[in-house]
């Protein structure tokens, strides 16, 4: 897809503060530093609309952008290992309960694991809750970069057996650094938004 607008509409953490539109919605998870502001600036083609920080848990609302003024991407706050408190994590964690539960406008969710490690007992945690719920999930598998492209498979294989993948539900690698994976990702994604 090629992106020729892109822009931040607003932050949110209760349903009543969520912008009013009828725009699809895609939702981006994954645990804190799995690379979801590099993913979002590389699918958007822009250097810095999502913020890039070293440091874990720098998202902690709901971030809505609106794209083409097709679709938003909705950055949620990454889980794992943030250094906040766990009164904090836990608001966080309904905060994002309650959007993907109860948002009309949200078609699919993309999960964001990292290509280098096996996901993580929260990344399954978040993949069974969404296929409880039974919210289409694009799996997009990060920092393929760092791996070589020889052992790609070997990982991916990884990733498809521990998080269980059901028919369907797709897994796209990808390297914010090369653009790998890009077009796969848009194409998985655009299914749920027309």
């Amino acid at each position: 897809m090629k992106v020729t607008k892109t822009e931040f509409i607003t932050s949110a953490v209760k349903p009543d503060q969520y912008p009013v539109s009828q725009f699809p919605e895609i939702a981006l998870a994954g645990r804190s530093n799995v690379g979801k502001s590099s993913f979002i600036n590389k699918m958007l083609q822009r250097k810095a609309i999502a913020r890039i920080s070293s440091k874990p848990g720098k998202t902690q609302l709901l971030n809505f952008f609106n794209i083409n003024d097709i679709l938003y991407f909705v950055d949620v706050p990454g889980y794992g290992y943030a250094k906040v408190s766990k009164t904090e994590r836990a608001a966080w964690g309904k905060m994002i309960e309650t959007y993907i539960t109860t948002r009309e406008q949200l078609k699919a969710v993309v999960l964001l694991v990292d290509l280098r490690h096996a996901p993580s007992k929260d990344d399954v945690m978040m993949y069974d809750f969404l296929k409880h719920y039974e919210i289409p999930t694009v799996i997009v598998a990060t920092k393929a970069d760092k791996i070589p492209k020889g052992k790609w498979q070997k990982h991916l294989k990884v990733v498809r057996e521990t998080l269980q993948i059901e028919t369907g539900d797709e897994l796209v690698l990808f390297s914010s650094e090369t653009g790998e994976g890009k077009e796969k990702a848009w194409s998985a994604i655009y299914k749920f938004v027309q």
